[in-house]
């Protein structure tokens, strides 16, 4: 998840079939695969990581991301009434303003998510076509915009779903990561010695133990962004007591196959020659291992996979807010639909802020991780607040458990603790930088929110609570401005 939004798409665009255990594990456990795993040997290395460390994060995420995994599980039970995605559950736990953040959060977090595939798409291509320069030059930024704009045209036509393109994603997405996994094993490339070194000496930095692990927590949550879509396709179990099983079952392979990518990828080369490989940084370890024919097909799947998973991002980029508007929570206008219903006024707004990214992203030389990092720290309130409204939920509502999900209402409840406690955590890891430009993302947000209550003759910001939360993102914004301007902080 990351590729939030080809995930998000394959859930809400499922087929009306029900799939038994075996069927739906493996349905879940190819939406949550994203084209992460393709970066983050290199990613982790590179943010000064020693292998101790990226295994301590690799294990703190495991529990975190299963803890708020099974707490959108036990949501979709106990309150399948609430339909306008995880954003809704902040809107029931906590008000409309603080539901509004959190559709503006995933939004943001979206189309942010589209520009990282964009930057690793292109990143990709410079194997075959150097011209593109690592993917976020201005040869990059022209492809990249006549491709989503040819999407948008795509959708306007009232496209939802190319089944083929789907079919096409998962195979590109799973096959390169497996032959890497088992050539690695087969041919006898994994060096244990270099591995032992890479666990105590191979960081590339001086940092402290906790930093360097903090280092890498945005990036184990990168690969899991999405994990709310998985849950989605639990409608289509032949049996009730499929989908708890399934679900857990299929986050348990995830976790593995992303471990194993990691694991293998130190024993193959050291830390430090890891942190400097192009991006995607498995075709570089399969290079190192098998020879080139290894970077070939890693590359080919990254830019097969990440080309369908641009018209999934697409589409749900456009979606949220259209669907945000629909419910009452966004401007009117982003309610407004073409001929074919397509929601075109969110397809060109979502798409023109992509632009003026992308050419940030000329200008500024940020790279793919740059973009990624922030998306994931954007999706971290709704995870936050929906982890946050079911905690509330197994102290306030207990009779809604009873019937709907197994288990005792004190594991659930240790449960949704730990998922707000891990996203407390993953936005601290987020660092000065992260933080800083989320605080200057939800900002904007406000106005959009103070016209649509307008709009609609609706009253706002009113309770205390929510008076407090725009001080809040007011008072942060002002801040990481200041400290942009006197240069306590550089993009």
């Amino acid at each position: 998840m990351d590729e939030s939004a080809s995930k998000d798409v394959s859930a809400k665009r499922a087929a009306d079939e029900t799939l038994g255990g075996f069927r739906l594990t493996a349905l879940i456990v190819t939406i949550i695969i994203g084209g992460g795993v393709f970066t983050l040997a290199g990613d982790q290395a590179a943010g000064g990581a020693s292998g101790y460390a990226i295994m301590t994060a690799w294990g703190i995420s495991g529990v975190g991301v299963l803890c708020l995994v099974l707490s959108f599980y036990a949501l979709s039970r106990i309150k399948p009434e609430l339909k306008g995605g995880i954003y809704s559950y902040a809107n029931a736990g906590f008000g409309d303003f603080v539901g509004f953040n959190s559709a503006w959060g995933y939004w943001i977090s979206v189309l942010l998510c589209t520009v990282s595939f964009l930057a690793l798409l292109f990143g990709a291509l410079t194997y075959f076509f150097p011209i593109f320069g690592g993917g976020n030059n201005l040869y990059s930024a022209i492809g990249a915009s006549v491709l989503i704009w040819f999407y948008v045209f795509l959708a306007s036509r009232g496209i939802k779903e190319v089944t083929g393109i789907n079919v096409v994603i998962t195979i590109s997405k799973v096959v390169p990561i497996f032959v890497a996994i088992f050539a690695i094993i087969f041919f006898q490339k994994f060096d244990p010695a270099l591995f032992v070194s890479n666990l105590t000496n191979g960081a590339v930095t001086d940092m402290p133990f906790w930093n360097q692990v903090s280092s890498t927590m945005m990036i184990t949550i990168w690969v899991f962004v999405g994990i709310e879509g998985a849950v989605a396709v639990s409608g289509r179990a032949k049996r009730e007591k499929d989908v708890g099983r399934a679900t857990v079952t299929a986050f348990v392979c995830v976790f593995i196959i992303y471990l194993m990518v990691s694991m293998l990828s130190m024993g193959v080369l050291p830390l430090s020659e890891l942190a400097t490989l192009e991006n995607p940084a498995l075709a570089g370890v399969m290079e190192a291992a098998v020879g080139p024919w290894g970077a070939l097909l890693v590359n080919c799947g990254v830019v097969l996979s990440l080309i369908g998973a641009v018209l999934g991002s697409t589409m749900v980029s456009s979606e949220s807010p259209f669907e945000a508007a629909q419910q009452g929570v966004f401007i009117k206008a982003f309610a407004k639909t073409n001929k074919r219903g397509a929601p075109i006024v969110t397809l060109i707004v979502t798409n023109i802020i992509i632009e003026l990214f992308l050419v940030a992203m000329i200008f500024s030389e940020q790279t793919y991780q740059f973009f990624y990092s922030i998306s994931s720290g954007m999706i971290l309130l709704p995870y936050l607040l929906s982890a946050a409204y079911f905690a509330k939920l197994t102290f306030t509502e207990r009779e809604a458990f009873e019937g709907r999900v197994g288990g005792s209402l004190l594991l659930w409840r240790v449960l949704a603790i730990v998922g707000v406690v891990y996203s407390l955590f993953i936005a601290y890891a987020s660092g000065p930088i992260g933080l800083t430009i989320m605080s200057l993302l939800y900002a904007p947000g406000i106005l959009m929110y103070i016209k649509g209550k307008r709009e609609r003759k609706e009253p706002y910001l009113q309770s205390t609570r929510d008076k407090i939360v725009v001080a809040v993102i007011l008072v942060a914004a002002v801040t990481s401005i200041s400290l942009l301007a006197t240069g306590w902080v550089s993009l």
